[in-house]
């Protein structure tokens, strides 16, 4: 069985962020890491070399495959910010409709930049996300 390759790491969380060439990602990157600092009330990890993380829990999946994955975190990808918030969208469909332009997939929320979305949703989510994923991992 294949392990997974994104583990969590000691690099610096600013450098990767001030790594960023577009400045309005970078700004939104460094935005959403002080609103998930303030959710989770947890220090930030590099996971692998481009994804911030915010806690971690030990998952077993049905196949039987483990291993380590953060609680929440975020990714600045070249078409989009991908949030990791775990625990499904099913929960959250009201605060979605409210929330602007994204997209979404099992566990990512993608958005271009915070000024398409409604930043007091996007936290109330991040919240919800955090919160939900931290009763799973008792």
């Amino acid at each position: 069985m294949a392990e997974l390759k994104t583990k969590q790491t000691d690099a610096s969380v600013e450098d990767f962020l001030n790594s960023v060439k577009d400045g309005q990602t970078r700004a939104d990157c460094f935005e959403i890491l002080k609103i998930m600092k303030q959710a989770t009330k947890e220090e930030p990890k590099m996971w692998g070399s481009s994804i911030v993380g915010f806690g971690s829990y030990h998952y077993k999946g049905a196949s039987g495959r483990e291993g380590d994955w953060m609680l929440t975190g975020f990714s600045p990808r070249k078409q989009n910010l991908t949030l990791y918030l775990m625990g499904g969208f099913e929960a959250h469909a009201d605060l979605l409709k409210k929330l602007g332009k994204h997209k979404t997939s099992v566990g990512c929320l993608y958005i271009k930049k915070l000024d398409d979305v409604d930043v007091k949703v996007l936290k109330e989510l991040i919240k919800n996300s955090y919160k939900t994923m931290k009763q799973l991992a008792k």
